[in-house]
């Protein structure tokens, strides 16, 4: 595709100087199957002269990258006397796009070589294969050095695939701020520029099941841009296609913004957009992480053909939603079909095990996966083992796990086990935990927090006014706890003790409507939740201005009450937010959906879905 112009170009000029390519010569290329046919062709065309000819010599390449073996390739390309710049680029895209790294090696001894060659230039074409390879390891570490060579060697404004593919490589390697300046030079951007945009955005806010990623990860303005340039696309007249679609309907499902998504899928329905598996997936993703479980799982079920991505989504799903025991039945149901799990399938399944407390299955479906599927358990593995540990209270098993696993842990597990020695009260392998983790993360204010937390939840005071000085002195700042709600198609944020929205007025009188009627239903505050040393009385206070309870009370007041209320919540939910949102639940009549950063919470008629075990 990159290489059309060109392509024709050569074409033409073909047709018009060699008598010897005819309609009989071009079938033959187009017909070739197998290496057999490949062989009589290319017989052929060193008989007649074409393979000293751009064009044809460029076809036989592309079919032989398929059909035949590289020395074969690479053969047929050693009989160009004096190959072009398109001769290269072609080889060059065939060898990056089976995506080996030995061929991807080769791809750039060639480049190397234009680069050497006299009359020889890099063009448009070059570079989109090159940037393409850069996009895993080991290669990434050429992706900064190509875009120099793209400034030096072409003259702006650069081919839009140029663009796009330098907005992807930046977006793969996390920086989309990068990406975002790129996109802003170009004046009239099209449908691959625009999907490079939204993909980054998008690529980068991705929500994993296995939420034991930092706090300070901002996921929510990623998908708030995505949301946003999707808007100014519409205006711009460019038609989106199911690569944009993705996309939105991905960043919808990270907002929980339900009825935007449900717009994104009625668009697709109507402008008849293919239903294929990644448009499939994303809507899967996106009704789970907007709390309807049912929808998902009726979305899943519709789908004319279901292949691995499909199934994890939907294992994914029942796992944040705490339906443990059904995502190993459809575990179970991908195995009958034939279908093989992949590293994803096995966090996904691990992490269902993990929300439930389904210790031993979970070992069980860690240890088959050498054994069964051949696959080799890698860090997420682990950090899924060492989370489904400390969930159930054995500390000490998950940090012998993290201590004698075969690659250095990263610090996402001794997050996970910094959590669990939290939640336990194991004060020795949470301070072990945070050792490691000043170490590799000295800059994530997570880290600090949950320490002090639980050196508040035992009351020692002195050890949290030290390890607030530590964060202080190295610059460190506590991310504040938010929450997003959802009405009449509009997102609303709140922070703890929030006073900035139009509605306050009528958001408190709301609040304390809602603390009277808790107190006569018997509650109890949890003041151990409140994480600094003042009286009971002010920790009451405290804990009544939780972003959680203003987005509540703000729905009671803006939404019907036959209309469940969405809430995503940045941090992981309090304990005593989680026992008045049971409450509230049956005192108002109304279902809540809380996201919390770790899964899903239904709270209904004074109960809530995950049985109090998060």
């Amino acid at each position: 595709c990159l290489c059309a112009t060109e392509a024709y170009n050569h074409f033409h000029s073909m047709k018009a100087t060699n008598p010897f390519f005819n309609k009989p010569t071009l079938q033959l290329l187009q017909q070739c199957k197998n290496i057999d046919t490949l062989k009589q062709v290319h017989a052929q065309m060193i008989t007649t002269g074409l393979i000293l000819h751009t064009y044809p010599l460029s076809r036989i390449l592309l079919l032989s990258s398929t059909l035949a073996t590289l020395s074969y390739t690479l053969a047929i390309f050693s009989q160009a006397s004096h190959p072009t710049i398109f001769i290269y680029n072609t080889l060059i895209t065939s060898l990056t796009s089976h995506q080996q790294n030995d061929q991807t090696h080769i791809a750039f001894s060639l480049y190397c070589r234009i680069l050497t060659h006299t009359n020889l230039k890099p063009n448009d074409f070059t570079y989109p294969s090159l940037f393409k390879a850069c996009r895993s390891h080991p290669w990434l570490q050429y992706g900064r050095a190509l875009h120099t060579h793209v400034l030096k060697f072409l003259e702006p404004s650069y081919d839009h695939f140029v663009q796009a593919s330098l907005l992807n490589f930046y977006s793969i390697i996390g920086k989309v701020s990068i990406s975002r300046y790129l996109f802003d030079q170009i004046s009239h951007p099209d449908l691959a520029t625009w999907n490079s945009i939204l993909s980054a955005y998008a690529r980068n806010a991705s929500v994993h099941c296995n939420a034991i990623s930092s706090d300070d990860i901002d996921d929510t303005g990623l998908s708030l841009e995505v949301v946003s340039l999707f808007n100014d696309m519409q205006k711009s007249l460019v038609r989106p296609n199911e690569v944009t679609m993705v996309a939105l309907i991905g960043a919808c499902g990270n907002l929980g913004a339900f009825g935007q998504g449900t717009w994104a899928h009625a668009y697709v329905l109507k402008r008849s957009l293919k239903l294929n598996h990644y448009i499939g997936t994303a809507l899967i993703d996106f009704y789970a992480n907007c709390g309807c479980l049912g929808l998902a799982f009726q979305l899943f079920d519709q789908l004319p053909e279901r292949d691995t991505f499909c199934y994890n989504a939907m294992i994914r799903a029942f796992a944040i939603h705490g339906h443990g025991n059904e995502a190993l039945e459809l575990f179970k149901k991908m195995n009958l079909e034939g279908l093989l799990p992949d590293d994803v399938t096995m966090v996904v399944t691990m992490c269902a095990c993990s929300h439930v407390g389904l210790v031993d299955q979970g070992c069980k479906y860690f240890d088959s996966m050498k054994v069964e599927y051949g696959l080799e358990p890698k860090l997420e593995h682990y950090g899924c083992l060492v989370d489904l540990l400390g969930r159930a209270g054995r500390v000490k098993e998950a940090e012998e796990t993290v201590r004698t696993m075969p690659m250095k842990p990263n610090a996402i597990l001794w997050r996970s086990l910094l959590g669990a020695a939290r939640v336990h009260g194991n004060l020795e392998i949470g301070e072990l935990a945070l050792a490691h983790l000043t170490q590799l993360e000295p800059e994530i204010s997570g880290n600090y927090v949950l320490l002090s937390n639980m050196y508040a939840s035992m009351n020692r005071w002195d050890d949290v006014k030290r390890v607030r000085k530590l964060m202080k002195d190295h610059g460190i700042h506590k991310v504040p706890g938010s929450s997003l709600v959802e009405t009449n198609g509009a997102m609303h944020e709140f922070i703890i003790g929030d006073k900035t929205h139009p509605q306050l007025e009528e958001i408190y009188l709301k609040l304390e409507d809602m603390n009277r009627r808790l107190q006569e239903y018997g509650h109890m505050p949890r003041t151990k939740e409140v994480l600094f040393d003042i009286e009971e009385e002010e920790k009451e206070d405290a804990l009544s201005y939780h972003s959680e309870r203003l987005a509540i009370a703000f729905a009671l007041i803006a939404t019907d009450s036959s209309s469940p209320i969405r809430i995503i919540k940045n941090l992981r939910v309090c304990s005593d937010c989680h026992s008045i949102t049971k409450l509230i639940s049956k005192i108002y009549d109304t279902e809540i959906i809380v996201r919390d950063r770790n899964r899903f919470h239904h709270f209904k008629e004074g109960a809530c879905s995950c049985l109090d075990y998060w």
